[in-house]
Order: C-alpha cells, then sequence, then structure tokens
C-alpha cells in the first residue's frame, strides 16, 4: 500500500489510536473465523485424501490464527495514549506486531520446505490424492481472496501497516491455495509427485513473506525515515503556512504508522518572539490535521529580507 497517495487528504489523515484499534478487532475478529474454518477443513480433508499440499496449506492457515491474535495483542496495546515512561504513546506495538508476524511467517514457510524436500527425495512414497482435496482447496482459495479484499479494504481505510501486513498475508494463503489447487489437478492427472512440489512452492512462498515483512519492520524499528514524496508533501504543507518563508532539514521517523518530524523553519528577524512563536504554532497544527503526523517538534530561524542587508542593492523583483 502507497501511503503517500493520502499524504495530503484530510479526509484520511486523522484517525485516533481507538478507532485503529476497533478497525483491527473488528477485521482480525473476521479473520479469526474464516481461518478456524479453513484449518479443521484443510487439514482434516489433506489427511484423509493424501494431499500433502492441502495439509501445508491447513497449517498455513493455522498459522494464520496465531498471527490474528498477534495482531489483536498489539492493536489493544497501541490505542494506550502516552504515558510518562511512552511520551510518544505505543504505536510501536504494531512495528513490533508486524515483526513478530514476519518471523511466524518466515519459521512456517522453511518447516514447510524442509517437510516437501523429504518428500520429494523419496518420490515412491507420494501418493494419488482423492478429488475432495480438489474442492476443499478451491474453496479455500475463494475464502481467502474475499478475506483479503475486506481486511485490505479496512486497512486502508484507517491506513494501519500493520493491518495491511495481515491483509497480504491473507493473499499469500489466497495464492498458495491456488497453487495447491494445480498441484492436486496434476497429481489426479496421474502426475503424483507435483502435489509436493506445490507444497514446496507454498513453503518459499510463506518464507518470502515472512523475510519482507520482518525486515521492513525492523528497520521502522530503528527510526527509518517514510519515503521522499511524503516528506515532500508535509515540507509543502509548511512552507503554506503564513509567516514561514523558508523550510529545511525535515527529518522523520515512524512511529507505528504515524510519523514524528522535525522541522526548521524560517520566519522573518524583525518580528516578535511571540508572533514567530504563534507561526510555529500554526505550521504544527496545519501539518497534523493534514498528515498522518503524530508530532512536530519546529525550531524556529529568522530570516532577514535581502533588502535590509544590502539597502544599496536592488533586490529581485517577484511578478
Amino acid at each position: 500500500m502507497n501511503f503517500t497517495e493520502l499524504a495530503d487528504d484530510p479526509e484520511h489523515a486523522q484517525h485516533s489510536p481507538a478507532e485503529r484499534a476497533a478497525a483491527a478487532s473488528r477485521s482480525t475478529w473476521v479473520s479469526v473465523a474464516v481461518n478456524i474454518v479453513l484449518t479443521i477443513a484443510q487439514i482434516t480433508a489433506g489427511v484423509l485424501s493424501k494431499s500433502q499440499g492441502l495439509v501445508a496449506d491447513g497449517i498455513h492457515s493455522l498459522s494464520d490464527l496465531v498471527a490474528d491474535f498477534v495482531v489483536l495483542f498489539a492493536s489493544h496495546h497501541s490505542k494506550k495514549d502516552a504515558d510518562e515512561d511512552h511520551p510518544y504513546g505505543h504505536q510501536r506495538f504494531e512495528t513490533a506486531a508486524s515483526l513478530v508476524l514476519g518471523a511466524l511467517l518466515l519459521a512456517v514457510g522453511v518447516g514447510m520446505l524442509w517437510s516437501a524436500v523429504l518428500k520429494l527425495q523419496a518420490p515412491e512414497t507420494v501418493q494419488q490424492v482423492h478429488v475432495i482435496a480438489l474442492w476443499v482447496a478451491g474453496g479455500a482459495l475463494v475464502a481467502k481472496e474475499l478475506l483479503f479484499r475486506y481486511m485490505l479494504s479496512v486497512a486502508k481505510s484507517v491506513k494501519s501497516g500493520m493491518l495491511v501486513a495481515n491483509a497480504w498475508h491473507a493473499r499469500s494463503d489466497a495464492a498458495s491455495s491456488l497453487v495447491v489447487g494445480i498441484g492436486i489437478i496434476g497429481n489426479l492427472a496421474g502426475y503424483q509427485i507435483l502435489d509436493p512440489i506445490a507444497a514446496l512452492i507454498v513453503g518459499f512462498m510463506v518464507a518470502k513473506m515472512g523475510w519482507e515483512f520482518g525486515w521492513d519492520a525492523l528497520h521502522d524499528l530503528m527510526d527509518r525515515s517514510v519515503d521522499d514524496a511524503e516528506v515532500q508533501a508535509i515540507r509543502r504543507t509548511l512552507l503554506e503556512t503564513p509567516g514561514v518563508s523558508d523550510v529545511h532539514d525535515v527529518r522523520t521517523r515512524k512511529m507505528g504508522d504515524m510519523i514524528v518530524v522535525d522541522a526548521h523553519i524560517e520566519v522573518d528577524a524583525s518580528i516578535t518572539v511571540e508572533a514567530g512563536h504563534d507561526i510555529a504554532v500554526e505550521a504544527r497544527q496545519r501539518v497534523l490535521q493534514r498528515h498522518r503526523v503524530l508530532n512536530l517538534m519546529t525550531h524556529v530561524d529568522p530570516w532577514k529580507r535581502p533588502d535590509l542587508d544590502h539597502p544599496n542593492q536592488p533586490t529581485a523583483q517577484v511578478p
């Protein structure tokens, strides 16, 4: 998801921790219900139909249940207000949850890869699956795709990276169910080895998704800045504030899905300290209203008009 698309959209800029937590709880409980049904159906049908790919997909759905409860835990804690020990709030619980999600997916993916490799080393042990496995895989594919679309819609409405991660986790499940379905079709057509090959591909997909989520979350915990487009959008908002002559040294760091910003603004050196302070307050309010910024720390620098520094030299005329 590209957050910069909404960087200047006031309608999407403000979402309280309580609103974000409510959205996370609502969408995640839907995911819990779906994954409980899928886990039971896939693992049971996979064992009975002798499909390793379907069992692997069921284990993937089981990992989703654990991931869902991690999200619920994080959303509960991230909505807490700032306190003495956490003056910027608890938003980084979401980032920590994304890191846990990534580690969980990576571990599950590696386990799937190992199991599939062992099966491929002994191809004579691969059996033909029952056709019921194909129907279950198809149903799981439809359910997971619908779940992905629902969860991504909720994530975009509140601009939550943690929910985006969980939504794409559901999309990876849909893709894995598609691969498993193809493997089952191949197995039914007489190519039994395609079922464990499908399990191998699913394992790789899960591990890759886990690595990407975990790596991104780790960088965010190390105060990675937001992308340049969003920084420039914040800078424009500051420059549009009446009384601000220039802006420099805009620095950002992510706090969960929110941003903490430091910026130097330049104001007329001839005005009073009180007037300069009022301009800084107005600039801060504009940024908080228009962007997903948790806090903005401004440093006011004096700006001298060129004609005052060199009264005998003509100044450039602005049309």
